[in-house]
């Protein structure tokens, strides 16, 4: 009896200190939650925030965007621009290891015992070459539409020539798309390297139990350091979650068991939020909030092929444009956390954003182009109806309470969000709720919605928006390289969708942050991008 308590004893005392040993190492463990699924951590799929968050800290590519959306060196320590040839060359860094990993020594016996090798400019011919090969089937061969060819002039030189000039270009290599992979790890992986990612990130693939956890490891190879020549990143790991559930996830925020959480979910805005955008006092001690413009313009969209005589008619398009208000719909049904769509289709914080003149709340002037509809058509009485999806029905419900005090019937039609997105893509939703978020950070993505060319389903323009002068003046800007010049003709292009009025923006959205007071160095940018290589926590 007294052996088996000293035995008890013994393995009470060694569970105590493995749990003691996991405390003291929490504040070098950064934890998050995706509530939705991750498909696949090969960055030729980053197609979303579930999979570019992650990835993001796996992988590099040619040039990154810092949390003002300047472009910066990443691989590529420096790059030159002819623009006679349209023919970027890239000047690759000499100290860039991929991530240890077993494939290096089965496909090369020779390599350092490590299981490591240095980039080199082919590692990118090879990468670019995944995005174009029908059997990958990416879903960025698009960013590839733009490339006459690319070639590696030796190992530290990387060049890509263009077809035409397209001035955003540098912005598009910053996406997850165009990351730098090992021939050796797809090759060694096949199928499987969705789950056995082998990057160059600040971390790198520990394990993955599907809808479970996600853990990745620092990378004692990473070749960026800070200010003062520490080595990034400060943190040892990264463990995701896979709660589905947004008040669930809160939950484990407010317990501490989460750092962050981002966005703002109606299960949980008013417990976190004041009506006026302020965190809660009873939230101080364990949180604060970060907020910034995200390059995201929801908005309502009209299908322009339509015969229906209400979308057709832009006097009605407009009243419906004047009649409702932005910012009492940003304050009560987002808590402030928005900017009311008052100034044209592109979003604050965007280069080309302008203040032009869009459209405020005017009821009168709403009325006065109801009754010049009903005029001109003979309909005494317009007809809409809006698709949307479940998450956004309290916005469409504003905007038909308001537009029913002018005289418009409304309809709601209420939809999945795979329906939504096929339906409008085909063209069978008059008026459709939607949102574009940017790809790349240049106002070139938000007018190609507008460009004749771009019509769905081969492009984004689901309105089916065409004119003439517009479609002129966007191919001139993407003949122009400097930004300043861009611009003007890019605030001319969103002044022409306000007057001829295929859509109605409803706000520019806001980043927003909720992190655990331990936490210090993450940031915000604009197009809410993770990136934890700064990131630091305290005990």
């Amino acid at each position: 009896m007294i052996k088996i308590l000293s035995i008890f004893t013994v393995l009470l005392t060694l569970l105590s200190c493995i749990k003691k040993a996991e405390s003291d190492r929490d504040h070098l463990v950064f934890r998050y939650n995706e509530h939705g699924n991750i498909p696949t951590l090969d960055p030729a799929f980053a197609r979303n925030p579930q999979a570019i968050w992650p990835d993001n800290q796996l992988y590099n590519g040619l040039v990154q965007l810092d949390d003002s959306l300047n472009i910066k060196p990443d691989i590529a320590q420096s790059w030159v621009i002819d623009d006679s040839t349209n023919t970027y060359t890239f000047s690759l860094r000499n100290d860039v290891y991929f991530h240890q990993n077993v494939a290096f020594a089965k496909m090369n016996p020779d390599v350092l015992p490590r299981y490591t090798r240095k980039v080199i400019a082919s590692d990118f011919v090879y990468s670019f070459d995944r995005l174009t090969d029908e059997k990958v089937a990416s879903s960025g061969s698009w960013v590839m539409n733009y490339v006459e060819k690319y070639w590696a002039e030796d190992d530290h030189t990387f060049a890509i020539r263009l077809k035409q000039p397209f001035p955003a270009f540098l912005g598009l290599l910053s996406m997850r798309y165009c990351s730098v992979v090992p021939r050796e790890a797809v090759e060694f992986y096949g199928n499987e390297f969705r789950s056995n990612p082998v990057g160059t990130g600040p971390f790198q693939f520990k394990m993955w139990e599907e809808n479970v956890e996600l853990v990745f490891r620092k990378n004692p190879l990473y070749f960026e350091r800070d200010e003062n020549g520490e080595r990034l990143p400060y943190l040892e790991a990264v463990a995701i979650t896979f709660l589905p559930d947004k008040q669930s996830e809160f939950l484990q925020f407010a317990q501490g068991k989460l750092d962050f959480i981002s966005g703002l979910d109606g299960s949980y805005k008013d417990e976190l939020l004041t009506t006026h955008g302020k965190l809660q006092p009873k939230y101080k001690n364990l949180a604060y909030m970060i907020t910034g413009p995200y390059l995201n313009t929801e908005y309502l969209g009209f299908f322009l092929g339509t015969n229906t005589p209400e979308i057709k008619s832009k006097t009605l398009r407009k009243a419906i444009n004047y009649g409702f208000d932005r910012q009492k719909m940003v304050t009560y049904l987002r808590n402030g956390m928005g900017i009311p769509a008052i100034h044209g289709f592109i979003p604050k914080g965007l280069p080309g954003y302008a203040e032009i003149d869009g459209y405020t709340y005017q009821p009168e002037k709403a009325k006065e182009l109801l009754a010049q509809y009903k005029t001109e058509t003979g309909d005494t009485k317009p007809e809409i109806t809006i698709g949307t999806n479940s998450q956004y029905l309290d916005l469409c419900e504003y905007v038909q309470r308001e537009l029913e005090k002018l005289g418009i019937a409304v309809t709601i039609d209420v939809m999945p969000p795979s329906t939504l997105r096929q339906m409008k893509s085909s063209g069978e939703l008059d008026i459709f709720r939607a949102s574009w978020i940017a790809d790349y950070p240049d106002a070139e993505n938000y007018l190609s919605l507008f460009y004749s060319p771009n019509f769905a389903p081969n492009g984004p323009n689901y309105m089916h928006f065409r004119n003439a002068t517009f479609d002129s003046i966007y191919e001139k800007a993407l003949t122009i390289s400097k930004i300043e010049e861009r611009k003007i003709l890019y605030t001319k292009m969103d002044s022409i969708i306000v007057e001829e009025a295929p859509v109605v923006p409803l706000f520019y959205d806001m980043a927003v942050r909720f992190v655990n007071k331990k936490v210090s160095g993450l940031g915000i940018n604009p197009q809410n991008f993770l990136v934890l290589k700064h990131v630091k926590k305290s005990e």
